[in-house]
């Protein structure tokens, strides 16, 4: 089975347990196998941890999953050290961390320590705990939902983290036809029990290497730039992409352009990627605001101008 195939069967397989979100799922693919991270935002009950744990199980990935509330400490997630009487030194205990996908469930209702518990992890792949750096497994990604900010009980994720996350996508409420079939999937079985491996770890590993190798001419780089650059100077923005974010479009972008099964990146493939791509990085000036100009129409303006620019 070539690696083309693995991804196509592994996002039929999570179409088992989530209905009607075909374009979610392959997003969420597309940002798995780009070797990022994944931040699903929307409200309770549209079935996000459900994707979480579709994706986990397709690819018999070793995972954890910890429901955030605001008592969770960071020692929970990156684990502690502590004395061993019989050998009378300090051994380390494994935090949740400790896997190949982390599922933090809603992680906005615990306290911005907690939070910020994940930077490390999530950027270099490594905890730190009493002065001693722990690599963590490999692979290693992390899903993670929260409910929209505003929300009772919520704490807004600092800028610093919101930047790890290489998508933030939003599933939505599902479409009546399709709520009617998840309503009968829920009454016969739990749809996770019809979802089945098709990878594991180490065939996730060699798909990250394979897309990692797909082509980006210099038109291609001089393009996401640009759009980069025009983010940092357009009046309805406050804040633009950052140079991670534009790392993260080349790599998102790579992985839109292995799923098409092309071993090189075309402009669409970016059109594809940049609005979950940008979405959490990019904040709206007060008069974009004051305007009720949504995210949606300053994204697709920006690629616009940048079109008619290049």
């Amino acid at each position: 089975m070539t690696g083309y195939e693995a991804v196509r069967r592994v996002v039929e397989e999570v179409k088992k347990a989530v209905v009607g979100k075909d374009d979610i799922i392959i997003q969420v693919m597309a940002a798995l196998i780009a070797d990022g991270h994944v931040l699903i935002d929307d409200i309770p009950g549209v079935g996000k941890t459900t994707m979480a744990l579709a994706f986990a199980k397709s690819m018999s990935l070793n995972y954890n999953r910890v429901q955030f509330t605001p008592d969770v400490l960071p020692s929970d997630v990156t684990g502690f050290t502590m004395l061993n009487k019989q050998t009378n030194e300090f051994e380390y205990k494994q935090g949740a961390v400790m896997c190949n996908l982390f599922l933090a469930d809603e992680i906005n209702r615990t306290s911005s320590k907690t939070q910020s518990a994940l930077l490390e992890a999530m950027e270099e792949k490594t905890v730190t705990v009493d002065s001693v750096t722990h690599p963590l497994p490999t692979p290693f990604n992390v899903i993670a939902t929260q409910n929209p900010v505003g929300s009772v009980g919520t704490h807004m994720l600092p800028d610093s983290q919101l930047d790890r996350f290489m998508f933030c996508v939003s599933m939505g409420y599902p479409e009546a036809e399709d709520e009617v079939m998840m309503l009968k999937g829920k009454y016969r079985c739990n749809p996770l029990d019809n979802v089945h491996p098709v990878i594991d770890g180490k065939g996730l590993e060699i798909i990250k290497q394979e897309v990692a190798k797909v082509y980006l001419s210099d038109e291609i780089y001089e393009y996401i730039a640009g759009i980069a650059a025009l983010s940092r100077n357009m009046p309805e923005i406050s804040l633009g992409i950052s140079p991670r974010g534009s790392v993260a479009m080349v790599k998102a972008a790579q992985a839109a352009a292995y799923i098409e099964e092309r071993n090189y990146v075309v402009p669409d493939d970016i059109k594809k990627i940049i609005y979950p791509c940008v979405r959490h990085r990019i904040f709206l000036s007060a008069r974009a605001r004051a305007a009720r100009t949504s995210m949606e129409n300053v994204v697709e303006k920006m690629i616009n101008e940048h079109n008619s620019n290049f």
